[in-house]
């Protein structure tokens, strides 16, 4: 047991025997049925869907709304937590807070804070857990703690990971209760270990089930994973985000993440269960009723990396229910959530290869779907020489390949924000970035850091979009600065409004069926002439009701907003028109240096699995923006292992042929801008800032 687990459980075993009485936890109202009054679930219910019936706020009113109050956040804390309402309170995480807000002023009800003697005790980014009377929260210390609702009193903590604690082991997801449980997923910051879903007693805290997202010797799956060593001990499959439920088929559904090492593939022989995968597991008892994995033998961090979403639809004249996973490249998948088949049919494609990291031959691709992001022919005349765009799906990021660009590698971007599902229009509503990158990593299978930026490349570009699940099209879509995409995630309402917000400050709202923008408001004042708005991590939106009368609630970074129709508290500004405009350039700023190197160290951070590794990235420049005086001579070093001549762009001057260890000087005479690369590597591009 390490000494600050032990500094835990002391400091609880105190504020443990200070409590008297039992603690009766009980099922909130509206958990089952889409929320009106009050929102008692992160996802508004136990699907998860994001949907409140309120409509006092319309299509026709919303150029009323403007905010009822905003408070600042005591203790400076930042939150991108997703709210949740019950009795005129919003309970929701920031830094090492949680906080009970009054839901009509915005005034404090109470504040329970990591103590200073357990700093790594911080609360779960996603928000809370609501029952009648207490706040379930996870922590980073692996466990899971319940709160009063009154009084925010500490009532029980309990680790539900390894003990003592492994590296990279924590709850990111917002509890979930029902009918006496609270349900978590443990996480294992990629770092190794093996990610799990747990259920807990929730008036006591006492576990009840582990389900190992890495199936143990003689489990069902484990032959997925390599018989010829303990590999799977180290597997990976966190829980990252929050779960949904279903208390009528007695199932609660959670998405895994990749398998560890993330690009090391030549580890890890076989589909590697339960990673990458929706499962459907037994409320009471654990058991797995059912699993789809989307992605086999996962070489990309191309898991599903938003929350599942359940909702009913029409098949065959007949109602189903039905549960929806977005994968990261965008693709939707559709299945019945009490048996876990498809919705629609299923092929399995197949992808490029890669031998020395065992790929999967196929994977699986919705027929007839469109991604939400945008496919290869939006990229096809962005990419500039010496790149050459590579629109074959699922390209694995080897070793030795520097000049090909596929689309989404090596991270695809359908991440962390839930999807709201409106059963007004029928859509699903999603958000995401499209993106392309190197198809590289290093030789070293521990080693996370792949691609890395590279100049000239276009940058990333955000989506917001309304999907049809029953056609399996996009019915509109947005395209916005991947800076400014955010993530909030979107709310729907019975309205017509879809709500979300970006980091500019910005809350918008659209109309759910066309896509047209309705409504926008400015929360973050602008900065000096000149200056681009500060840009935060805004959360999701939620909508309650208090008296009649609807408001939209939006954590905005340090501050917390709540609208209203006819609101006293004005716009700080107005949205700028053009978000495209002023926006930095992507990737590092320049760094003011006299010395340029050909290579670049890459490592780990010390908490991944295998420890604190390096290795050198032979093609990327050091720093790959530099900035230099006017007639200032700059050392070009090669601190790499095979030649480079290095030369600008538009041909007015080039060092000669550099042997490993050597170096030349050069003096640039004119300020400005200008882009270098070696001759003999034409993707290994730099960028020189000259000032007077």
């Amino acid at each position: 047991m390490t000494r600050l687990h032990r500094r835990f459980l002391a400091s609880l075993a105190v504020g443990l025997i200070a409590l008297t009485g039992s603690v009766q936890a009980q099922a909130p109202e509206g958990g089952r049925g889409y929320p009106a009054r009050d929102w008692p679930l992160v996802g508004g219910n136990w699907s998860g869907s994001r949907y409140s019936t309120l409509s006092e706020i319309t299509t026709d009113t919303v150029d009323r709304l403007a905010g009822a109050w905003v408070t600042q956040l005591d203790g400076g804390a930042a939150s991108r937590a997703s709210p949740v309402v019950k009795d005129g309170v919003l309970y929701l995480t920031g830094g090492a807070n949680v906080y009970a807000i009054d839901a009509r002023t915005g005034d404090g009800v109470w504040r329970w804070q990591t103590p200073a003697a357990n700093e790594q005790r911080v609360p779960s980014w996603q928000g809370v857990g609501l029952s009648d009377d207490l706040v379930f929260i996870g922590l980073r210390t692996s466990e899971v703690a319940a709160l009063r609702q009154d009084t925010g009193e500490l009532v029980w903590a309990q680790p539900v990971g390894s003990v003592p604690q492994q590296f990279g082991e924590t709850v990111t997801t917002a509890p979930i209760y029902a009918q006496g449980q609270v349900f978590v997923g443990v996480s294992n910051g990629d770092s190794g270990g093996q990610g799990r879903i747990v259920a807990l007693d929730a008036a006591t805290g006492e576990l009840q089930w582990t389900f190992f997202v890495v199936p143990r010797p003689g489990e069902f799956g484990h032959e997925t994973w390599p018989q010829d060593s303990d590999h799977w001990q180290l597997g990976g499959g966190g829980v990252w985000l929050v779960g949904t439920v279903d208390p009528d088929l007695g199932l609660v559904y959670f998405s895994t993440g990749n398998p560890v090492p993330m690009f090391g593939g030549e580890l890890r022989a076989g589909d590697n269960l339960f990673t990458a995968s929706v499962l459907a597991l037994d409320m009471e008892t654990g058991e797995r009723r059912w699993h789809y994995q989307v992605v086999r033998h996962d070489v990309w961090d191309a898991d599903i990396a938003t929350p599942v979403l359940l909702y009913e639809t029409q098949v065959n004249g007949q109602t189903r229910k039905a549960l929806a996973a977005i994968r990261a490249d965008g693709y939707l998948f559709l299945f019945d959530r009490e048996t876990g088949e498809p919705l629609g049919p299923v092929e399995q494609r197949p992808v490029p290869q890669d031998a020395n990291q065992l790929t999967a031959s196929t994977q699986p691709f919705p027929v007839a779907a469109e991604s939400i992001l945008p496919d290869c022919s939006f990229w096809r005349d962005k990419v500039p020489p010496p790149f050459q765009l590579n629109c074959s799906g699922f390209t694995p990021p080897t070793v030795d390949q520097h000049t090909i660009v596929a689309p989404g590698v090596p991270i695809p971007r359908v991440r962390v924000t839930p999807m709201s599902h409106s059963p007004q229009t029928g859509y699903i509503y999603a958000q995401g970035i499209a993106m392309v990158g190197l198809a590289r990593r290093p030789a070293d299978p521990w080693l996370s850091n792949a691609g890395g930026f590279q100049l000239t490349l276009p940058d990333s570009v955000g989506i917001i979009a309304a999907f049809d699940p029953r056609t399996g099209q996009v019915v509109w879509k947005h395209e916005v600065p991947s800076s400014l995409l955010g993530t909030s995630g979107p709310l729907t309402t019975a309205g017509g409004l879809m709500f979300r917000s970006a980091p500019d400050g910005v809350v918008e709202a659209y109309d759910a069926r066309t896509g047209v923008r309705r409504w926008t408001f400015q929360t973050v004042a602008a900065g000096p002439a000149g200056e681009t708005r500060p840009l935060t991590r805004p959360g999701p939106a939620v909508s309650y009701a208090l008296d009649g009368e609807q408001f939209i609630a939006v954590p905005m970074g340090r501050e917390l907003w709540a609208f209203t129709l006819d609101g006293p508290v004005p716009a700080r500004g107005m949205p700028v028109d053009d978000p495209w405009a002023d926006l930095p350039p992507s990737g590092p700023a320049p760094r003011e240096t006299q010395v340029i190197e050909t290579a670049t160290l890459i490592e780990n951070p010390s908490w991944s699995i295998g420890g604190r590794r390096y290795a050198m990235r032979e093609h990327a420049f050091s720093p790959v923006r530099a900035q230099v005086s006017v007639g200032v001579p700059v050392r070009i070093i090669n601190n790499g292992e095979m030649t480079h001549t290095i030369a600008a762009r538009d041909a007015s001057w080039a060092t000669q042929m550099l042997e490993p260890a050597a170096w030349e000087f050069v003096t640039l005479d004119q300020p400005g801008t200008f882009l270098y690369h070696c001759t003999d590597h034409p993707w290994a591009i730099g960028e020189i800032t000259v000032v007077p």
